[in-house]
């Protein structure tokens, strides 16, 4: 059997197509799901092999750590670890709840701190190991109603780099993947809405009305999430492959408008691109 992968968020999208991928080509699969019964009846159901399912709430340093122990226990090595896990709230600025924001971070960003704090020693231990976090292209690109995960995975992005400079002594590769908008169910399952945008009294009623559904159109008719997992292969399989891999149409069209474009400028196409006029 190959090397070994730990995965995050591995029940639907995004990552289930990593971890069948990584099956496929013979690499020794660890999932993480907070529902493992579900993810091992899909993977059963679909006739997929040399998975192991584990449960992991990445809200808990307690609960990272048994994972990772498990894995560990197990394997004796873990090779590769790729941060999937997140999700995305919609909210503006001024009306996000402090439970709201502060989840958000909990998941996207210190649930990868989490996993991955958990995974170094092991890595730094033997000098070797790739570690992928999933980040997006809205970290590197705002877009009003998403001010928080916009936020989540800008920190994501500048971990990412800090941590990459941190660890070249080790021999531990770190790249991050910004995926555009893909078709994962992520509007159907990983969308949280915060209630005071629903409110049609609420100030942002006509930016929500005229952004949102566009949003998560979009969203529905995104890509094939088997890119994403395909641009993760490519990069555990490259030693030379780019620090920072966009994956997607939307990805590679909003990231090449911020970085040709002057702030003014690009914001201005934003703008009239979602019809979004004044207040």
């Amino acid at each position: 059997m190959g090397p070994n992968i730990l995965i995050t968020g591995a029940s639907s999208g995004m990552g289930y197509e990593t971890v069948r991928l990584f099956a496929e080509k013979g690499y020794r699969v660890f999932a993480t799901t907070r529902d493992p019964g579900q993810l091992q009846e899909k993977l059963s159901a679909e006739g997929i092999e040399g998975v192991e399912v584990l449960l992991a709430d990445l809200h808990s340093y307690a609960s990272a750590r048994e994972a990772v122990a498990t894995v560990l226990d197990k394997a004796g090595t873990i090779d590769i670890l790729v941060n999937n896990a997140g999700y995305g709230l919609v909210s503006t600025l001024e009306e996000v709840t402090e439970e709201e924001m502060i989840d958000q971070f909990q998941i996207n960003l210190f649930g990868l701190v989490r996993m991955t704090q958990e995974v170094l020693p092991a890595m730094r231990e033997k000098r070797s190991g790739i570690i992928v976090n999933i980040s997006s292209f809205l970290g590197r690109v705002g877009l009003p109603l998403l001010s928080f995960y916009n936020a989540s995975k800008y920190a994501v992005e500048g971990m990412t780099d800090s941590l990459r400079l941190e660890l070249a002594g080790w021999n531990i590769r770190v790249h991050s993947v910004m995926p555009g908008f893909f078709d994962t169910q992520f509007a159907r399952r990983n969308l949280r809405v915060n209630a005071a945008i629903r409110d049609p009294d609420s100030p942002y009623a006509t930016l929500t009305e005229t952004l949102a559904p566009r949003v998560i159109r979009q969203i529905n008719e995104g890509n094939d999430p088997r890119l994403v997992a395909e641009a993760i292969l490519q990069i555990v399989e490259d030693p030379d492959a780019p620090v920072r891999v966009a994956v997607g149409e939307m990805a590679r069209r909003f990231l090449t408008m911020r970085r040709e474009l002057s702030d003014k400028e690009y914001e201005r196409r934003v703008m009239e691109y979602y019809g979004i006029g004044e207040a």
